[in-house]
């Protein structure tokens, strides 16, 4: 079981290829919206926004925070998997190993991301 740092730091390294995109895609797929995840094992949800000029840095939500536009939920070791081979992520959903609630704009948007 990885832990909550580990799970952190490849999320931020996830979100991290958003600002590898050219401004014009960011802004078009991404602008302004909102990402979570939940690490279901340790209990604990992390989140970040998109923005046009790239993303914040991921942090741990507060009890009040609202939800987010995407949603992900996966177990700790599912999540470094996902920052590791992003492309994994139709396989990891199928298998019921990752789970995602987006619009389905944002799902589309997802696939340039990952």
């Amino acid at each position: 079981m990885a832990s909550a740092e580990e799970c952190r730091e490849a999320l931020q390294k996830l979100t991290g290829r958003f600002t590898e995109m050219n401004a014009k895609d960011r802004s078009s797929f991404f602008s302004d919206r909102s990402m979570s995840c939940e690490v279901t094992d340790l209990g604990v949800m992390f989140v970040t926004r998109f923005t046009a000029d790239g993303t914040d840095p991921v942090r741990e939500a507060s009890p009040d925070e609202p939800p987010a536009d995407i949603r992900l939920a996966a177990a700790s070791d599912d999540v470094l998997h996902l920052a590791e081979s992003p492309a994994n992520i139709a396989r990891m959903w199928v298998a019921g190993r990752v789970k995602v609630h987006a619009p389905m704009r944002d799902l589309l948007a997802l696939r340039k991301l990952l």
